[in-house]
């Protein structure tokens, strides 16, 4: 989804640690132009800016301009980030330049609207086996999500990629039969040792009443 954002970037004429430090210092993250059959450059792009778009609405499917001083103003996606794992601070982001007029492969998530009949009346569960489908469109058509009811479901049904309504201008990339949720019963493994253990007990009485039973026979005077 295209946003009226602009986020300003500053040429990087070196790499290394020692220049991550240096940026760092001045409160920004090193990152990488590239795409549209244009050579990449490295650049420096503020992170709060960066983390402001990943975590919008639209998150990493935003597309918004990048003004790299001096150089170029275009629109670009974030394709890839690298956090510090304690600080959770951006190390570095990959940036995509974005041609609007060609049509382009994203990851859009798939929200599941609803208590499924089978989890209300029937006691089941409902698994997420995956949020998000593939699917390709123009950069301005990009959904921020798709929304589908699993209200009508109950165990043994599910929701697959091919069942999410699309527009006309986008088509679906993910394998149609791709499973996005569906509703399981209650797992057999959760009263399987209750069971076992009511089954077990007897088998145990009866083997104690035998075992017994051999002592006194063999406790009996034998006869000459």
């Amino acid at each position: 989804m295209r946003k009226d954002i602009t986020v300003a970037a500053q040429l990087r004429s070196t790499r290394g640690k020692n220049e991550a430090r240096r940026l760092r210092v001045q409160k920004l993250s090193p990152a990488i132009l590239y795409g549209a059959g244009k050579d990449p450059v490295a650049v420096a792009v503020s992170p709060k800016e960066v983390n402001k778009i990943l975590h919008s609405s639209s998150g990493h499917n935003t597309i918004f301009n990048l003004d790299v001083q001096g150089v170029e103003n275009t629109p670009v996606m974030i394709v890839d980030w690298q956090l510090e794992p304690i600080r959770d601070s951006l190390l570095h982001v990959d940036l995509k330049r974005i041609d609007l007029t060609k049509r382009i492969i994203v990851k859009v998530p798939v929200h599941l609207a609803g208590e499924p009949q089978g989890v209300k009346i029937q006691g089941g569960q409902l698994e997420i086996v995956t949020r998000e489908i593939e699917v390709e469109c123009l950069p301005d058509d990009i959904p921020e999500n798709f929304t589908i009811s699993v209200v009508e479901l109950v165990v043994g049904q599910g929701v697959r990629a091919g069942d999410v309504p699309l527009p006309e201008s986008i088509s679906l990339v993910s394998h149609e039969d791709q499973v996005i949720g569906h509703v399981v019963g209650a797992k057999a493994e959760e009263a399987a040792p209750a069971d076992a253990a009511a089954a077990a007990e007897p088998e145990v009485i009866k083997k104690g009443k035998k075992e017994v039973e051999g002592e006194a026979e063999a406790a009996k005077p034998k006869k000459k």
